[in-house]
């Protein structure tokens, strides 16, 4: 079969784990980011690293550079002629490859690099030792990187106000929701997550390139202890992203002609089928549902209708997996069941999650799983999230070229017009005329002794408009660590304090 010279193709994948047994071996973000891209340089059979035409960076947390891509090219002694930041998300290695395959497609650009890491284990480590790092400050010479692409606010200024912007009290309100939904009782759902993460850690415990490679079983997931404190009700410190990994990876992707040009061999190449990217509406306070995604929904579809495939073709998927309801919702928008694999490295929990650049680690795993299968055409399925669920990013990938090139598009003017909740103010939900509110979605947040601190509460008014409530209460916090509480009717005082 011809291959279009431009068709965009991935040659190269870098990984790197870094667990530093002292402080002395610590490495920063960028020698990490740097010593992937050499390995993805060296996985695609080349001796050196050519000039590119852009270096995109995901943005870290764990340092601040005024560059982070312009200190990763001066330590491997490379040009790049467009040196470029994403925005925060753990959909953006995904969107950041969509966006190149495009580019090379279109003949903008031949070959480019995309990268991303974080040193969070090292520098929480020195923060609790207290010991100053003598990492890179490129302040006062490095030129302010290209912003990729434009982002939005992920909260609105009411849910800021109210100090409910944390992924860790969002994606176990989404839990309880999506319990309620399903009509399982808790022990049932807790049965449903446990086994579920599980079955995530034995995929970890065969990945190479995994931070934790030790199988866990659903009793030890599910059992609360010392160790496994209770984070946000329902869930456990295991079932939370685990962020604090120093980890880096790389790919390369470049045009079918440049690879010639390079003399990368065929086995080495991957091809980017077709990509979406989405998001929902962009603010929690109005949604229609914390138990729906419709976003994925679409931009799944869509993803593998440009690929002219299904997902019943496709072997290979990587669901986003910062906490199990994250892989609840991709699966029931994607109608995927929740016992079939959905992870191939193990996910965020135990795979490691640097902050945005998880999707990294999954396209680099895709590639190796799709270069070993040398028999067959085989499709593999990865999908980004960052926010709240919110924006997402689909790449579908293949071990052979499509007929008709890389393809992409985007369902947003169809989600917009989505039905949409109207956020309450506190005196209008404490109103008499509001009536009784219902939760619908709900946790309880511990502190680090593991005991109830504070509620959480998305209520339903009568009249459909969406509310939130808190409450810090002793009495009201421990109660809602006990039975049901999706349903229950309550009410709220004008300051949005739950009361009963």
């Amino acid at each position: 079969m011809s291959i279009d010279p431009r068709t965009p193709v991935l040659v190269g994948q870098g990984q790197i784990v870094n667990r530093a047994a002292a402080l002395a071996d610590a490495r920063e973000p960028a020698h990490l980011i740097a010593d992937a891209i050499r390995g993805a340089a060296s996985d695609a059979g080349l001796n050196s690293l050519p000039d590119i035409d852009a270096l995109n960076i995901v943005r870290m947390l764990s340092w601040k550079y005024a560059n982070p891509g312009h200190t990763v090219a001066a330590l491997l002694g490379i040009n790049a002629r467009a040196i470029g930041i994403t925005p925060h998300g753990g959909n953006m290695p995904q969107l950041i490859v969509n966006k190149l395959a495009r580019e090379i497609q279109n003949g903008e650009l031949d070959i480019a690099i995309v990268a991303g890491g974080e040193s969070s284990y090292s520098r929480s480590r020195a923060q609790r030792e207290n010991v100053t790092l003598d990492w890179t400050n490129d302040k006062t010479v490095a030129p302010p990187p290209q912003t990729i692409i434009d982002d939005a606010a992920m909260s609105s200024p009411e849910e800021i106000a109210r100090k409910i912007f944390l992924p860790v009290q969002i994606y176990p309100m989404f839990e309880t929701a999506l319990r309620a939904r399903a009509n399982r009782n808790i022990a049932e759902h807790e049965k449903l997550i446990s086994e579920l993460w599980s079955r995530f850690s034995d995929v970890a415990a065969t990945n190479p390139n995994a931070w934790t490679q030790t199988a866990l079983s659903a009793e030890q997931i599910r059992t609360v202890t010392p160790k496994n404190r209770i984070i946000g009700l329902p869930y456990r410190k295991v079932m939370n992203s685990n962020n604090q990994v120093d980890m880096a990876a790389a790919l390369i992707i470049c045009s079918v002609e440049k690879a010639n040009q390079l003399g990368i061999a065929r086995d080495r190449w991957v091809f980017p089928i077709s990509g979406t990217d989405c998001h929902e509406h962009y603010y929690i306070s109005n949604r229609n549902s914390f138990a729906d995604t419709p976003a994925v929904r679409l931009g799944g579809t869509m993803a593998c209708d440009l690929a002219d495939t299904s997902l019943a073709d496709i072997s290979l998927i990587d669901l986003y997996s910062c906490f199990p309801s994250a892989v609840q919702l991709g699966a029931q928008s994607l109608n995927l069941s929740l016992d079939q694999q959905l992870t191939i490295t193990g996910g965020l929990s135990f795979a490691g999650g640097p902050w945005n650049n998880y999707v990294m680690h999954a396209i680099a795993t895709m590639m190796i799983k799709l270069r070993n299968n040398t028999h067959s055409r085989q499709n593999g399925l990865i999908w980004g999230n960052g926010g709240y669920a919110t924006k997402h990013s689909f790449g579908l990938y293949s071990n052979e070229p499509a007929k008709t090139g890389f393809r992409y598009g985007s369902p947003q003017a169809k989600i917009d017009s989505l039905d949409k909740r109207e956020l309450a103010s506190t005196s209008d939900a404490a109103s008499d005329v509001a009536g009784q509110a219902t939760i619908e979605a709900y946790t309880v947040m511990h502190d680090r002794d593991g005991q109830p601190e504070t509620a959480i509460a998305a209520v339903l008014l009568n009249d459909s408009r969406r509310a939130w409530a808190t409450s810090i209460d002793k009495d009201l916090t421990r109660a809602m660590c006990g039975g049901e509480w999706v349903g229950r009717k309550v009410k709220l005082d004008d300051r949005g304090t739950l009361v009963t």
